[in-house]
């Protein structure tokens, strides 16, 4: 299963970027989160942890595989028989604008399956995250601008 989605965000990309890699803050803005703890202290990174709670999920430990600062982060969690992969792409539209692109791929023996039960939360997860963090940034945006 794939998925992605993209949201203009009117707020600059470092805007986006702090927010987005602010990972223990995401279940103030999406509701797809209980939870996010990071593993360790320090800058997101290649080899940052975190453990997830989502409601309806297993508890899952993600993994950062890939990271540009500033740009993009890519993580990902291994359970019996899948595998997930998360991309976060925060691209420059100009004019202090930003687009955010979430993406979701499930692969290995039993992700047919799973994409069959869980496949629309999934989805619906994904489109929350997008919309909650546009929320965050552009609240936050408007409150420095008064």
């Amino acid at each position: 299963m794939k998925f992605q989605t993209a949201v203009d965000i009117d707020a600059t990309p470092a805007t986006v970027w702090r927010i987005l890699t602010d990972v223990e803050s995401w279940p103030k803005w999406s509701a797809s989160m209980t939870s996010v703890e990071r593993l360790q202290q320090g800058e997101l990174a290649v080899g940052s942890t975190a453990r997830v709670a989502q409601p309806k999920l297993k508890v899952a430990v993600y993994t950062v595989t890939e990271c540009e600062p500033g740009k993009s982060f890519v993580w990902e969690m291994q359970g019996t028989g899948v595998k997930v992969r998360a991309s976060h792409l925060v691209e420059d539209k100009g004019d202090g604008h930003a687009r955010m692109v979430l993406g979701i791929e499930q692969s290995g023996a039993l992700s047919g399956l799973i994409a069959m039960f869980y496949g629309k939360l999934t989805r619906q997860y994904v489109t929350m995250e997008a919309e909650g963090l546009k929320r965050a940034a552009e609240t936050e945006t408007a409150e420095k601008a008064e």
